[in-house]
């Protein structure tokens, strides 16, 4: 009687990750968990601060197994016409398209009425927006990496991003001063353009689900075949798909504004640096119309938890317990001539942010995701502002 071979469990899934990377992942992710558990005591929103927590460590992984970076997938596309990053966005928006369009025809049935959904990242558009893209486009290029990218390499052990970081709190001060100016000379007045109010749910849909396509079609008739990836590299080291990270932050996007709100990342940052300064004699004592505006809202901190600060520290908990077991976390000192250009490009990054009302995340995902104006006025602008700060660096070396 013949016999059917055992098959290792290594030849068909390969080796594991070494265990003391798996278990210091663990540990990341038990810790992620805790706080959730722990934030879900709260008196009035626990529960949300603990889903905040727990979508914040989905997010956190996907975008750091899935390189979700703004920054990273476009000078790919400038520098080798490698389009696979950019699709993963243009596949997380047209996911994330159809399930925000759902849940607008629960919560706002008639889309003509004036009213817009709630809490929808839909902002107004001016030149404000445009010069707040440009600016956070080209800090970014000069920091290597958007915000939400920052936050994610936190978890890598990134020895410039605590920098980049800090200096968009500073640009968030910066942007804080010149807000009453901007107001009253622009954003007081400038429209708050949403496509289902003129085109209607289905019409809205049609638009954005056409002009994505397109978007994919150029992208695709551009790209270049990369290099095949290393046959030899384990199968934990391996990156996912961009379409694969696209989907999945498309599908966490949607689920967020169903129970929380919609996906944005400088809110926390935002609010940190205006409770810091907001005591000063030199800090607007007033900031004329910030609150009355969708977006990553500022407020002056009274509790030490709120749900986007929930998030953001789940996001860098979730980053950290799948980058450790992939041998990703790689801390070192940072080296001076990197440490100016993060500093100076997270200026940038927060200054832009906070003018703009959110970041790459917030406007341009969440918006768009929402069918605003504002979030494709922001993509164009960004796309400008970075291609002059990759150019810059290629230029200068860096």
């Amino acid at each position: 009687m013949s016999s059917t071979p055992v098959v290792p469990a290594s030849t068909v899934a390969g080796p594991l990750p070494p265990l003391s990377r798996l278990a210091a992942g663990a540990v990341a992710i038990v810790a992620a968990l805790y706080l959730a558990h722990h934030l879900s005591a709260v008196p009035g929103n626990g529960r949300e601060l603990s889903l905040s927590v727990l979508l914040g460590v989905a997010f956190g992984a996907v975008l750091q197994r899935s390189r979700f970076c703004f920054y990273c997938v476009t000078r790919d596309f400038f520098a080798e016409r490698d389009a696979r990053g950019l699709l993963g966005i243009v596949a997380a928006l047209a996911v994330g398209t159809l399930g925000y369009h759902v849940l607008f025809g629960a919560f706002l049935p008639d889309p003509t009425t004036g009213r817009l959904p709630p809490g929808a990242h839909i902002g107004p558009v001016s030149w404000v927006l445009a010069v707040g893209a440009l600016s956070f486009g080209f800090g970014m290029a000069l920091s290597g990496s958007c915000i939400s990218a920052h936050l994610y390499r936190l978890g890598e052990g990134s020895p410039t991003s605590p920098i980049a970081l800090f200096g968009a709190l500073i640009g968030f001060v910066l942007g804080f001063l010149s807000w009453n100016t901007l107001y009253l000379r622009a954003l007081q007045e400038a429209p708050v353009a949403w496509l289902p109010k003129g085109f209607g749910y289905g019409g809205s849909v049609a638009l954005q689900l056409a002009l994505l396509g397109v978007l994919a079609a150029l992208l695709a008739r551009a790209h270049r075949r990369p290099a095949p990836a290393d046959p030899a590299q384990p199968w934990w080291q391996r990156r996912w798909p961009a379409y694969v990270g696209g989907i999945l932050v498309g599908f966490i996007g949607v689920l967020a504004y169903l129970r929380i709100g919609p996906l944005g990342v400088t809110a926390e940052l935002g609010s940190i640096a205006r409770t810091a300064v907001s005591g000063a004699s030199w800090f607007p004592q007033r900031l004329e119309g910030l609150d009355s505006f969708a977006g990553c809202a500022t407020t002056v901190k009274e509790t030490l938890w709120s749900e986007n600060g929930a998030f953001v520290v789940g996001l860098v908990l979730g980053s950290l317990g799948v980058a450790l077991p992939a041998g990703d976390f790689k801390p070192r000192l940072p080296r001076l001539g990197e440490s100016v250009r993060a500093l100076l490009g997270g200026v940038l990054l927060g200054w832009g942010a906070m003018v703009a009302l959110g970041c790459t995340v917030g406007t341009l995902l969440s918006g768009i995701m929402a069918a605003a104006v504002s979030g494709w006025v922001f993509a164009l602008f960004l796309l400008i502002g970075t291609w002059a700060g990759w150019y810059l660096r290629k230029r200068m070396g860096w």
